[in-house]
């Protein structure tokens, strides 16, 4: 029993290292997919669709004020020349590209 115990708490650390891992990578994967072209590889809007349509960069005090349940509303909405995506991505993949982008913030 005490090597099962051992284990159990074994996975359970595992998995709390690899899961967000997994998650950074995925919410990764899917801004270059879906973002990038207009928000820029940073998040700094020097893309040129991105420049054409104005977008704001992560620089920009409105966007850094903005929370991160804001962002996922955004993405999952639109805003502005957004479009919605929240019938193009599942809300997990919402949240993930969310909490990648905000990397950018650092």
């Amino acid at each position: 029993m005490n090597t099962q115990v051992k284990l159990a708490g074994l996975i359970l650390l595992a998995a709390s290292v690899i899961v967000p891992a997994f998650a950074q990578d995925t919410g990764a994967a899917t801004y270059k997919a879906k973002c990038l072209m207009c928000h820029g590889a940073k998040g700094l809007a020097d893309a040129p669709a991105g420049k054409a349509m104005k977008v704001k960069p992560i620089s920009d005090p409105d966007v850094k004020k903005l929370s991160e349940a804001q962002m996922v509303d955004a993405v999952s909405k639109g805003m502005g020349k957004m479009q919605p995506y929240k019938d193009k991505l599942t809300d997990a993949q919402i949240k993930d590209v969310v909490a990648y982008f905000r990397t950018f913030l650092n």
